[in-house]
């Protein structure tokens, strides 16, 4: 099987070739090659992969390779013009940007969640944002029992998000360095409510993807939900303050069993011992991680989460490799 990296070298991409070369979802000895593919500038670098180099190469000769599974991470302009076109050699794509969240004929998946929703027919699948992504893991089995009214979040996002450029120049401020402004404001001890770009109605696109994704992959779109998206000066993830409103009752300790069994969440919520959710901890692990788990008294059916995730493992590179383990289970990918 030849897997291609669209974007090898970003910050996603290069996790992407990390998780494949880790071998826990996908098994390395099914993977014959990897095929990385970036721009220009990076064509002829070399990507180890399995104790072996590959060269970096261009888009029309990653076409030429047929892969059988390709992984885009590289914009959505991009992933508009190309994904199309290794469609139509019978390719599977899997898709890191915003270009096909939203259209109603391509699955938008986070496989513990709603991974039955694809088809043995798909041939492009759409990766969430990484914020919406980690919060509906841990809100889809309470939605399921409790069915949420209204989500009201704030998200705490790392500088990774944005990409190498954002992180230095949260280094280079450390350091004293006057380097490239990736950001409007300094991100160094700072925190500004700025994440993609204002909409005329003073919503960002970051803070509209976790309204309209969140009601696509939980499959219900009368949800209300509000957002509100921050930038803070950390590389190991994003956090969230998630607040719900349920139409049914719940008991804390019921809330508490459901979570403990939803796959790929861990539950850090011991306030006595300090312990709930950090990105300092989260970094480099592929699970979400929920705690500050309380009652919202100020409402009827309330509750209050505290959503911390690895935004460049789960909520980008691992579950665009999870997606691809999942089609290849089902047989949907043939190899």
């Amino acid at each position: 099987m030849k897997i291609a990296i669209i974007g090898a070298t970003g910050m996603v991409g290069s996790v992407m070739i990390k998780v494949l070369n880790e071998g826990k979802y996908i098994p390395t000895s099914s993977i014959e090659k990897i095929i990385p593919v970036a721009s220009e500038k990076s064509i002829g670098k070399d990507i180890s992969f399995k104790n072996a180099t590959y060269k970096v190469v261009g888009m029309d000769e990653a076409l030429k390779q047929n892969p059988e599974i390709v992984l885009f991470s590289a914009g959505s302009e991009v992933s508009k013009e190309f994904a199309p076109r290794f469609v139509e050699r019978g390719c599977v794509v899997i898709d890191n940007s915003s270009a096909w969240r939203m259209d109603d004929s391509i699955p938008l998946v986070v496989p513990e969640v709603n991974g039955h929703v694809i088809k043995v027919n798909d041939k492009l699948i759409a990766n969430p944002n990484c914020s919406t992504l980690q919060m509906v893991v841990a809100l889809a089995p309470l939605h399921t029992k409790y069915r949420i009214k209204r989500i009201v979040v704030s998200t705490y996002q790392s500088v990774t998000g944005t990409g190498a450029k954002a992180y230095k120049q949260l280094m280079d401020e450390r350091q004293g360095i006057s380097g490239m402004k990736v950001y409007p404001h300094p991100i160094d001890l700072n925190v500004f409510p700025h994440g993609g770009t204002f909409e005329p109605d003073g919503y960002t696109t970051e803070e509209i993807k976790l309204v309209n994704e969140t009601r696509k992959i939980l499959g219900d779109s009368s949800i209300a939900i509000t957002a509100t998206v921050v930038r803070v000066p950390v590389t190991g993830g994003h956090s969230e303050s998630v607040n719900l409103e349920f139409y049914n009752e719940f008991l804390i300790e019921d809330v508490l069993s459901i979570l403990t069994t939803m796959p790929g969440l861990v539950i850090q919520d011991d306030v006595e011992k300090a312990v709930y959710p950090m990105p300092k901890y989260a970094e480099g692990r592929d699970d979400v991680f929920v705690g500050r788990i309380r009652r919202d008294a100020s409402i009827p059916n309330g509750l209050n989460l505290w959503v911390v995730a690895d935004n460049l493992r789960k909520g980008a590179a691992t579950n665009a490799v999870q997606i691809a383990a999942l089609m290849l289970e089902k047989e949907f990918i043939k190899i």
